[in-house]
């Protein structure tokens, strides 16, 4: 799987909140949620991100509560993925539960610039950076936990498991 986009850079601690506010979490409706995506960090966020486009951000991305309403905002509103320092435990694994992949390399967001063209292989882990040609590494996505995102979550990953058994 190759995500390729333009970058919207983010800094640290990004917290659900602020992916997501807490007056919009009485919606679980993706597309509901997408119109909300960073919308304290950017009102004007959700018209500006194109399908595929790639969130770039810093260390601890994701932190605060445990609600699954971020990653699905993010996804919902056509970012192809998130490549940051580091991510928040919860948000880590809701990310993949929801079927968003997630990518730490610390050294692609220390150089990474927002509107800048960037290609993601989430079996090698290989970043490229078509506007500088810089080549950066994060660990690749393993072979079941891209079988969830290809399945588009772990509910349907399991549905899919189920109904082939």
């Amino acid at each position: 799987m190759k995500l390729q986009g333009k970058v919207w850079r983010f800094g640290n601690d990004v917290d659900t909140d602020i992916i997501i506010a807490a007056r919009y979490l009485n919606s679980s409706d993706p597309a509901e949620l997408a119109r909300h995506c960073m919308e304290d960090a950017d009102p004007q966020f959700s018209s500006k991100v194109k399908t595929g486009d790639i969130m770039v951000a810093g260390k601890n991305f994701g932190c605060g509560s445990s609600r699954e309403h971020a990653p699905i905002a993010i996804k919902a509103a056509g970012l192809s993925c998130v490549v940051a320092k580091s991510f928040a435990r919860i948000f880590y694994r809701n990310a993949f539960n929801i079927g968003l992949p997630i990518f730490e390399c610390p050294e692609a967001v220390e150089e990474v610039k927002e509107g800048e063209e960037l290609t993601v292989d989430a079996a090698t882990g290989k970043i490229i950076n078509h506007s500088t040609g810089k080549e950066y590494q994060a660990a690749p996505i393993p072979e079941f936990m891209s079988q969830i995102i290809d399945a588009g979550g772990l509910i349907s990953y399991v549905k899919g498991r189920v109904n082939h058994a």
